[in-house]
């Protein structure tokens, strides 16, 4: 959730930066960097570590002259808080500074043929990379936009990247990959602007182009031309956008609900910002206050949670026990104190809470320190209650603002931090090696650019579903094993928003019940992907079939018996086992969401439904 500004212009660029990195301070606040051409003073860096205001003393002390240039406010992906670390970033040549939003899937691979190639670095970052393959890559071709399009080619994951060249200073040269960072492009009067989000540069054009996943723009004085990666020209004309600071909010999207869901591959690469060192296979969390000792002695956890947060502690107790070897409980946080448990010694409470003022989870929290049990809490808001509470510590969703009540990018933001737990369990008790654990943080940074292209392609395919079965009365959702809160997750999205009744259940247990309602009316989405228990689940979609019930399938791509079985098949990227829910869940997002726009709901404000319940 890093913050980018740019600026060409008549205007100093350094105060038009910097008030516009205020605004999105909020999108990073452990570093902040400015580069600013000026034909008389060349290429200036000044860059500081801390909050903005570390940035502006700086410039106060050192100002920066010039009508071009570009900045940044970083929450670190990978390396230290450091200045070496901050954006921009050079490249060997000095001429060339690039910043980014963003995670670069690849950069190990690249970062060591770089090195090969006799490159040398200077900071921990994978942004690095990118300024050194651009440096590079602009020896030969002599401009920044051929050498950036072919430094893009190379590059995995989902990247905001902007960039300039002090041997081109009448342009800045912008690109979007993937949905996991945003490019906002502003025009004016004979200026111009670029940024990560809309609130940096409303306040001096209401002018904006949005770039699209794989598109490049060069930016002048006079106005932006795009092209796809490809080189082939977009025509996009500018959008006007309202000064309602809520219409702004919500962007190009219909619904909260909607821009959230979207949302969800920048979230997702947010919980793992400062979180992991893919190059020794750790992970670090440290807003953790329990020690590799601590976490040793552990015996048991008691998850805890209402709702869609419930859900997220079902999936976390596969996590946790698969990869660290410790039993998790899961508790409705509304009965947890009241049937007395016995926690015992050796023991931790798991909070899961998007807004940190749920009044039954704060109770469970407040049950486990009178029991001498200490807990975490796996919250969104801070420096809410839950987090103050938490003695062994709040681990932060970082997701931002969500304003639909339905909890979308929350739900799959705990997911992921859930599992980093796990790994951080798993790394202090020695269940899994610094290699193991590397694999599982390549999955992990793998997801967002998954989440994106699942968003992209399953979206079309579930508005077309849902104007096919907006008129039913019931649903039931099928899962196995970690699948099974899914189900539970996709049933709950339907009823909150579209008013459907609707059922998740483990599919083992179809035939016990359940089985009895399926007739051809009803709509039966079974998740089916290919893992250790997919032949079960095909006998699950085969004994529907049998009762001639409607199948929706979530398989992974490419799965032709899954598409022979069912009726409608919505395709999902495959990952590892237990990361698996976080894809699978969106389509079932998606799909309530469409659904309820279909019946004419209240989708962002359903009836009856309050996004923080702090009442019994």
């Amino acid at each position: 959730m890093c913050g980018i500004v740019g600026y060409i212009g008549p205007r100093e660029a350094m105060g038009v930066v910097v008030s516009g990195l205020q605004r999105l301070e909020y999108r990073g606040y452990d570093s902040a960097g400015i580069a600013v051409y000026d034909a008389a003073a060349g290429l200036q860096l000044r860059r500081s570590v801390g909050k903005l205001q570390g940035l502006v003393t700086r410039l106060q002390q050192e100002p920066a002259s010039g009508q071009l240039g570009i900045g940044h406010t970083r929450w670190a992906t990978h390396g230290d808080v450091t200045e070496q670390n901050a954006h921009p970033h050079r490249d060997a040549s000095g001429a060339i500074v690039v910043i980014q939003n963003g995670i670069v899937e690849n950069y190990l691979e690249l970062k060591t043929r770089l090195i090969n190639l006799g490159i040398p670095f200077v900071s921990q970052t994978d942004t690095e990379v990118i300024a050194h393959l651009v440096g590079l890559y602009y020896a030969e071709e002599g401009a920044l936009e051929p050498a950036l399009r072919r430094a893009l080619a190379e590059l995995r994951g989902g990247n905001a990247i902007v960039a300039l060249c002090a041997h081109e200073p009448e342009r800045i040269v912008a690109a979007r990959l993937g949905n996991a960072g945003g490019v906002v492009i502003g025009i004016g009067q004979d200026e111009s602007f670029v940024a990560s989000d809309v609130p940096a540069i409303l306040d001096h054009t209401r002018d904006l182009i949005f770039l699209e996943d794989r598109e490049l723009a060069v930016i002048t004085r006079e106005g932006a031309t795009i092209t796809t990666l490809a080189g082939e020209r977009v025509q996009r004309a500018p959008v006007t956008i309202p000064w309602d600071p809520i219409a702004a909010a919500r962007g190009d999207f219909t619904h909260f609900m909607e821009k959230e869901i979207h949302e969800q591959p920048r979230a997702l690469m947010d919980a793992l910002r400062g979180r992991i060192d893919q190059e020794r296979g750790l992970v670090h969390l440290e807003d953790l206050r329990l020690d590799d000792a601590a976490l040793r002695k552990l015996d048991r956890i008691y998850a805890t949670a209402c709702g869609t947060a419930w859900h997220a502690g079902l999936v976390a107790k596969f996590m946790i026990e698969q990869l660290a070897r410790v039993r998790v409980e899961v508790d409705y946080a509304s009965e947890f104190r009241y049937r007395d448990p016995v926690l015992g010694a050796d023991a931790l409470l798991m909070a899961f809470t998007q807004s940190g003022e749920t009044v039954d989870t704060l109770a469970a929290m407040e049950e486990a320190r009178a029991q001498g049990v200490p807990s975490i809490a796996i919250v969104n808001a801070i420096g809410s209650q839950a987090a103050r509470v938490a003695d062994g510590g709040p681990l932060y969703l970082h997701a931002g603002p969500e304003i639909g009540v339905a909890s979308t990018k929350a739900f799959t933001s705990m997911l992921m931090v859930a599992y980093l737990f796990a790994l951080r369990l798993a790394q202090a008790r020695g269940t899994l090696s610094p290699s193991q654990i590397g694999t599982h943080l390549q999955a992990l940074v793998e997801l967002p650019s998954k989440a994106a292209r699942l968003i992209e392609q399953a979206a079309p395919r579930c508005r077309d579903l849902a104007e096919r079965y907006h008129r039913v009365g019931d649903a039931l959702f099928l899962g196995r094993q970690v699948n099974y809160p899914i189900a539970l997750e996709g049933a709950l999205k339907l009823k909150e928003i579209s008013y459907i009744h609707a059922e998740g259940y483990p599919a083992g247990e179809m035939k016990h019940g359940p089985i009895a309602l399926i007739d051809e009316e009803m709509p039966v989405i079974c998740i089916a992907p290919r893992d250790p228990i997919y032949p079960k689940m095909i006998s699950n979609v085969e004994q529907v079939r049998a009762r001639r019930g409607q199948v929706i399938a979530i398989g992974h791509e490419g799965d032709e018996l899954l598409a022979a079985k069912a009726h409608h098949v919505i395709t999902v990227p495959a990952t590892l086992p237990l990361l698996q829910p976080v894809l699978n869940v969106i389509p079932l997002q998606l799909f309530a969401y469409y659904v309820a726009l279909r019946r004419g709901c209240d989708v962002d404000q359903p009836r009856n439904l309050a996004k923080s319940v702090t009442v019994e």
